[in-house]
């Protein structure tokens, strides 16, 4: 069997999907479901059990045999100023899971962020820049950090994935936290002009399609190595660009510019590109969907099932 914790939620639930693709059924779901539509992500799913998250580490010892656990589950809102919720939620919980997975040689692959990284203008390598900007790249990097420290005496696989700026099916329960991609959409649906941060072609990102993200979690399952990974594309776009490629697949619609809130102005990354030579010396060798064919194929999505 194969956990994957977030199993319902953006990255989890393509994740589940991406292994139903390889042939894999024998799928364990871990999440919250509170915000029941999530479920959504789900259909068409094959899995054989689910859990909630508060009862899992529990369950845990029951569950045999475990190939592998994809831990996807976090809290991802980046504006979160409850930093103890946020380490309960992100450290404390993922550093009990991956002790119980060490305890039996499970294979562990997690979720980290590229939001462990500060303000910067070259591509970031792993143990570079890590200065996060909000509590919740800091939740991310504590982690992190505790995996370096056990890594030595590991004798089973541990992957952390520094995931950078993210897009695709399955994203629509994030609300704030969904894609500036999502965004515009629902804008234009909404009958309003696509809405742009005023200085968006100074803002610099490594946007990543999540199907690239999810050939990544599965080369670690199958390589079985270890270590701190970037996973984005190494290539960057200006928000601006991403705005006009978006108005142009939509017909072109109009764009405005807002300001940005002050309350995230401090913790606002206006450039991130992934290095990624230690992915690449892994024996990662595959290439990524290019931002422009990622946008036409996601709005092809959206436009079929808007929800």
């Amino acid at each position: 069997m194969i956990v994957v914790t977030g199993g319902a939620g953006f990255i989890g639930s393509n994740i589940v999907h991406g292994l139903n693709a390889a042939g894999r059924d024998d799928i364990v779901i871990v999440d919250s479901l509170r915000h029941a539509r999530k479920h959504l992500n789900l259909t068409s799913a094959r899995f054989v059990d689910y859990f909630d998250k508060d009862e899992f580490l529990d369950a845990l010892p029951g569950l045999e045999p475990l190939e592998a656990v994809f831990h996807q589950g976090a809290c991802a809102v980046t504006t979160e100023q409850d930093g103890r919720y946020m380490m309960r939620t992100n450290y404390t919980f993922s550093r009990n899971l991956l002790h119980a997975c060490l305890r039996r040689r499970i294979p562990f692959i997690y979720a980290s962020s590229a939001a462990v990284y500060g303000v910067g203008n070259q591509p970031f390598r792993e143990a570079d820049n890590e200065k996060p900007l909000n509590i919740y790249g800091f939740s991310k990097l504590a982690f992190d950090q505790h995996v370096r420290d056990i890594l030595p005496r590991s004798d089973s696989p541990v992957v952390g994935l520094r995931y950078f700026n993210v897009y695709g099916p399955r994203e629509s329960h994030k609300g704030d936290m969904a894609s500036v991609i999502y965004k515009m959409f629902t804008q234009h649906q909404s009958g309003e002009p696509v809405a742009l941060f005023q200085g968006s072609e100074n803002f610099l990102r490594d946007f990543i399609h999540v199907s690239d993200v999810v050939k990544v979690n599965l080369h670690f399952l199958e390589t079985r190595k270890s270590g701190i990974y970037n996973c984005g594309t190494g290539l960057i776009r200006s928000f601006q660009e991403l705005g006009e490629l978006v108005a142009r697949r939509l017909g072109g619609v109009g764009i405005k510019a807002i300001q940005m809130p002050p309350g995230l102005e401090k913790q606002y990354q206006r450039y991130t590109c992934s290095d990624n030579s230690t992915l690449r010396a892994s024996g990662y060798a595959l290439g990524f969907v290019s931002l422009d064919e990622g946008i036409s194929s996601y709005i092809d999505v959206l436009e079929d099932n808007p929800s």
